[in-house]
């Protein structure tokens, strides 16, 4: 049974209160009249009274002056058992049982739990006193002492007298076990003692550490004594600890050094700037973690067939962890997809044919017939809102001004994760680990993590296409990442709880409710580039040396734009860069967007797909070739040969580098994923490869699709020409039969005035 120590104040000559966080000494005190003064350093004293003071809700006295206290709690936390060593707490316990068979007899304390033999005759309570059993133990542990003095030094009962049992019964009482204890283990732990000079020149010698390069602990030290020598003299060098003392504070006060030069020195700029505020993310959207890496699965691409790498595009929701949204591109992303990634995370996932249920809309609160009814389609069981803040990499693709004006478009704030602080998108790149282990380290074409460990010939396992790991994916994360059980970061309201994202997401519209908003499909366009350009009274507008013109610049063609600043009379336009066959324009009066064709682009025939570095490729050659285009039809023969490349077709695939071949691949899914995106288009479905390893018929397929490639070249420049030819030449007349010419030479035959005959338009002409 322990009791609270008494909340007494000693208000003696040189006691220390604590008075709002301010440390007060008393000068004088005068109980009789009850007046205290009270001084702080060198100013004025204040005179108050004792009453004042003890209604006072910022007073206390000082730990390090009050005489109720134990010496090892002066100053600082009051001990306990915790902070004794395994030891040192079986000498206090063994300790405790002595006190307590003085005061009841038994060991234990309890009558109920007598050991055997107990009570023994001089400590039963009925027969002895008090005071009689405390000189009959102290006389025993004396006995044991001289019989086995090493035993007894070591449970530190061989000095134990009269007034040490008084003690340890009196320290019981008001500490409990702990009052038993040794006051000398739990004594003030000093450390260093660092005399200013010291601390100065350590502080000096870090900032200049930093600019310089890489320096010992042992040149350190000499200029941690120039610096003190120097300042304040040979007196003060002298004083200074050694140089083992040195490298531990240095150690304790600034951490290792086995960081390199230059990460030390930015983390000492991000620590100078820091703000020491954390945020707490507690809602879905708050924080949304967006990161791209290289798939460690190589894929086959949907035009040769060839083995490429992709690039995987992750947006994390860092709440509830969900995946809500992904982009496969070949070779590399660009600010488009990224733009195009953010937009996946404002609007639904639909279901695809093969999905069951058990993959449908399923949150509770707002049911999927109403979610179905907002977004045109079923929709998948995965989370969509509009994200508040985005936290990004330093990749070139996270930092240009179409991100900016993204950030504006959707409200929400990107910002870039610090320099060397991996907790700003620790939760996305453990994502990305999580899905290499549990679905791409299974997969065929999985190259491993390290060089050293990748298989015999990951390129020729590749089996999968684009499209297929784009659907495994979407799959895996709607079926089996969203349903999986948390573990290590479940919800700081419920850490022992069993969570998985969707149970969390649901959770959180259960607390805060769900705004069900779906973004128009305009959004698509106010997501691409923009382009502020003149319209052109006949030809249109010319943007990246490509001319596009329409019906729906008929209204604009020859009136400004009234805009001023920098773009004055200017028209905005939008463009995306996967697919400059098209750009679009949004009508000034009536808002309503509207699709511009590229004039080159022909009619008959389909028009393979490029991209800007295909078109600055095309006019990079005719600038070589002395070359300057006035309009797009003599750009278009040039762009046709690059894209369909040489003949026969038959040995193109083998004709073309293996970069080239991936480029335009890339162009394919480009524009693909850009009709994709378009609200009245529907993205075209290329045939991919069968599962497994590539057979003779998979290599006909590759080169079936390939032959089609560039038949729609050469078919666009034959197309192309005709046209031209039709354009340029008039239609004639099939000449007539030998009958009709003699019928019509004949004397008895009179010509009509108003229909001359086909002799006397040939003469004419």
């Amino acid at each position: 049974m322990t009791f609270p120590a008494p909340d007494t104040w000693a208000l003696a000559q040189g006691c220390e209160l604590i008075v709002d966080g301010t440390e007060w000494k008393v000068e004088k005190f005068d109980p009789q009249v009850g007046r205290v003064d009270l001084v702080r350093g060198e100013g004025e004293p204040w005179r108050t009274s004792v009453r004042e003071l003890i209604h006072h809700p910022g007073c206390r006295p000082s730990t390090r002056t009050r005489t109720d206290l134990p010496s090892a709690s002066r100053g600082r936390q009051p001990k306990a058992m915790a902070d004794l060593s395994p030891a040192q707490q079986e000498i206090v316990m063994r300790r405790l049982g002595h006190v307590r068979e003085v005061e009841t007899g038994y060991r234990s304390g309890d009558p109920l739990r007598p050991l055997p033999g107990e009570p023994r005759r001089q400590y039963d309570p009925e027969l002895t006193t008090l005071t009689q059993r405390r000189k009959a133990k102290a006389e025993e542990l004396n006995r044991a002492a001289l019989h086995d003095p090493d035993q007894a030094e070591a449970m530190g009962l061989h000095q134990a007298s009269y007034r040490t049992l008084v003690r340890w019964d009196l320290g019981r009482r008001r500490f409990g076990p702990v009052g038993c204890a040794d006051d000398r283990w739990l004594r003030e732990a000093t450390g260093h003692r660092i005399s200013p000079a010291l601390r100065e020149a350590l502080f000096a010698v870090r900032h200049e550490s930093l600019r310089r390069s890489k320096l010992s602990a042992r040149e350190r030290e000499r200029l941690i004594h120039q610096y003190v020598l120097e300042e304040f003299g040979e007196e003060e060098r002298k004083r200074l600890p050694t140089y083992e003392t040195l490298r531990v504070v240095w150690r304790d006060w600034f951490g290792s050094s086995g960081a390199r030069q230059r990460y030390a020195r930015s983390a000492a700029r991000a620590q100078a700037v820091a703000t020491g505020r954390h945020v707490v993310v507690h809602r879905p959207g708050q924080v949304v973690a967006l990161d791209t890496t290289v798939m460690p699965v190589k894929v086959r691409e949907s035009v040769f067939g060839d083995p490429v790498s992709a690039h995987l595009s992750l947006a994390l929701d860092v709440y509830t962890h969900s995946i809500v949204a992904f982009r496969l591109t070949l070779v590399s992303d660009t600010a488009v997809d990224i733009a195009m990634v953010l937009r996946d995370v404002m609007m639904p996932l639909p279901m695809r044919p093969d999905w069951g249920e058990d993959m449908e809309w399923s949150y509770p609160g707002v049911p999927s017939t109403l979610v179905a009814e907002f977004a045109g389609h079923k929709v998948a069981g995965l989370p969509f809102f509009s994200p508040e803040t985005v936290t990004t990499d330093h990749g070139a693709v996270y930092k240009n001004h179409h991100l900016v004006e993204v950030q504006r478009v959707i409200g929400a704030n990107i910002r870039p994760s610090r320099v060397l602080r991996p907790t700003d998108k620790q939760a996305v790149e453990r994502a990305f680990g999580a899905i290499q282990s549990l679905l791409f380290g299974v997969l065929l074409g999985y190259q491993g993590v390290d060089s050293a460990d990748r298989g015999v010939d990951p390129e020729g396992d590749a089996c999968l296409t684009v499209a297929e790991m784009e659907h495994l994916i979407a799959t895996w994360v709607v079926k089996i990442w969203q349903n999986r059980r948390f573990g290590s970061y479940a919800p700081s309201w419920d850490p022992s709880g069993d969570h998985s994202p969707n149970s969390l997401f649901a959770a959180s519209m259960v607390q805060g409710g769900f705004a069900l908003q779906i973004p128009s499909a305009e959004l698509y366009y106010q997501l691409l580039p923009t382009h502020r350009v003149l319209i052109h009274g006949k030809r249109g507008v010319k943007i990246k040396n490509l001319w596009y013109d329409g019906a729906a610049l008929d209204d604009y063609r020859f009136l400004p734009s009234g805009r001023g600043g920098t773009a004055k009379n200017r028209y905005v336009f939008h463009r995306d860069p996967r697919d400059p066959c098209f750009v679009f324009f949004q009508d000034p009066r009536t808002h309503d967007w509207h699709t511009l064709r590229w004039v080159g682009l022909p009619d008959e025939g389909r028009m393979p797909a490029f991209g800007d570095a295909r078109v600055r490729q095309a006019l990079r050659e005719l600038r070589d070739q002395g070359l300057s285009p006035k309009t797009d039809t003599e750009l278009l023969p040039t762009l046709m040969k690059l894209i369909g490349s040489k003949i026969p077709v038959e040995q193109w695939p083998t004709q073309l580098k293996k970069a080239e071949r991936v480029e335009h691949a890339r162009e394919v899914a480009q524009a693909a994923a850009a009709a994709a995106d378009q609200p009245c288009r529907t993205a075209p479905t290329p045939e991919g490869l069968t599962r497994g390893p590539l057979s003779a018929d998979g290599a006909n397929v590759v080169a079936l699709q390939w032959r089609e490639r560039a038949e729609q070249g050469y078919s666009a420049v034959e197309a192309e020409r005709r046209r031209r030819r039709e354009a340029l030449t008039p239609t004639k007349a099939s000449p007539p039969t030998l009958s009709q010419r003699l019928r019509e030479r004949s004397l008895l035959t009179i010509p009509d005035e108003e229909e001359p005959t086909h002799h006397d338009s040939e003469v004419d002409q």
